[in-house]
């Protein structure tokens, strides 16, 4: 049975109900997400544009991949669920919003078509698949997926073996994709850029600018071309990077702090929390991040100003995305495990994900350097 049925997108104007939990849950009072994983929510896509309603799939670490419907009204509708033998690690959609590709520990990615609701293997590693990202060229098309086993590979869905595999001196962490562009981080604080234009190839290698291992990576557009032209990274010492490809000027590119507890008037000592995810707004360029501080900030990069922090959630916050349109921010709330096994709670760690009509409070901020 398909999963598409009628229905509409939000409208920016859209009222979210707000939620009766009174705990530090749901401090933001934001819409959440029915029938939420069990375990911690790893990552989170909504569908492409190209469909007429609104679809958010989530990965997890108890092993499945969740797909709901989003009405207008804010509700959300659980649609189907597909199965790995392992944590669920990354989800991506094609362009067409007809497939999700899910990436797991278990060493496999799968292809899940939601018209039939089956999902079969299209890809296989010697260790966990960090990533997985659809690229959709002129002259061809297929899945990028970057594993722990240090290879990056392109596989055409409908061959088992792949159309290339490029040997990393490290293990994956983080990758985007943005037509033409791909970018890498791999451990030991480096970074491959790879431009996807006729057929996948290295650009350039750099080392990370931020002086701790990076968690997330998320490329962004020129404002007047459109063009992908730079990436923002997350690092675990709570700063992101703006890193421009080609800077027209040096100081184009920089750092800044966040996902910190504020330090008191007599000294004291800051907590300084991991950045777990980055995304950038499809329509104002502004970016949100999310911490393992249980908190999340929208920022503007060009006028180098923060636009807003949220309220402190009792869980990190460990991803988050912005729909198509880019009036919804999906995020979710769950154990991120930097505490170990020891500081794991079940019962008062259950996840959550939220929605948040966000599309006002990320426009660009007037202040201009």
């Amino acid at each position: 049975m398909s999963l598409f049925g009628g229905g509409n997108t939000f409208g920016q104007s859209s009222v979210f109900g707000a939620s009766t939990t009174t705990t530090n849950s749901n401090p933001m009072k934001d819409f959440e997400v029915s029938s939420p994983p069990d375990d911690s929510v790893s990552c989170l896509k909504f569908s492409p544009g190209t469909l007429p309603s609104t679809f958010l799939v989530a990965g997890s670490w108890d092993n499945n991949v969740r797909c709901w419907e989003v009405q207008q009204n804010g509700q959300t509708i659980p649609k189907a669920q597909q199965t790995h033998t392992g944590p669920v690690l990354d989800v991506d959609w094609s362009d067409d919003g007809t497939k999700v590709f899910t990436a797991s520990c278990d060493k496999t990615a799968k292809m899940w078509d939601l018209n039939s609701n089956q999902a079969m293997q299209v890809a296989q590693h010697d260790a966990p698949v960090k990533t997985v990202h659809w690229i959709k060229a002129p002259s061809y098309s297929c899945i990028m997926t970057g594993s722990w086993d240090k290879t990056l590979k392109f596989w055409d869905t409908r061959s088992s073996t792949p159309i290339l595999s490029i040997q990393l001196p490290e293990r994956v962490y983080c990758a985007d994709v943005k037509y033409p562009m791909a970018v890498v981080g791999i451990a030991g604080r480096a970074l491959i850029i790879y431009q996807l234009d006729v057929q996948p190839q290295e650009f350039k290698r750099m080392e990370s600018p931020l002086k701790y291992q990076h968690r997330c990576v998320n490329i962004f557009n020129d404002k007047k071309t459109n063009v992908p032209t730079g990436f923002a990274l997350g690092s675990i010492e709570g700063r992101v990077a703006i890193q421009y490809v080609n800077p027209t000027n040096p100081k184009d590119n920089f750092t800044f702090k966040c996902h910190r507890s504020n330090v008191a008037p007599n000294g004291g000592v800051q907590d300084i929390y991991a950045v777990n995810d980055i995304s950038f707004h499809p329509v104002h360029g502004t970016l949100a991040t999310v911490g393992s501080d249980g908190r999340f900030s929208f920022w503007d990069k060009d006028a180098r100003t923060k636009l807003k922090t949220s309220e402190q959630f009792d869980l990190p916050i460990t991803t988050c995305c912005f729909n198509a349109q880019g009036n919804i921010f999906g995020y979710a709330s769950s154990y991120d495990w930097s505490k170990g096994h020891e500081g794991y709670e079940p019962q008062k760690m259950k996840p959550h994900i939220f929605m948040r009509s966000c599309f006002d409070e990320l426009k660009p901020s007037t202040k201009r350097n």
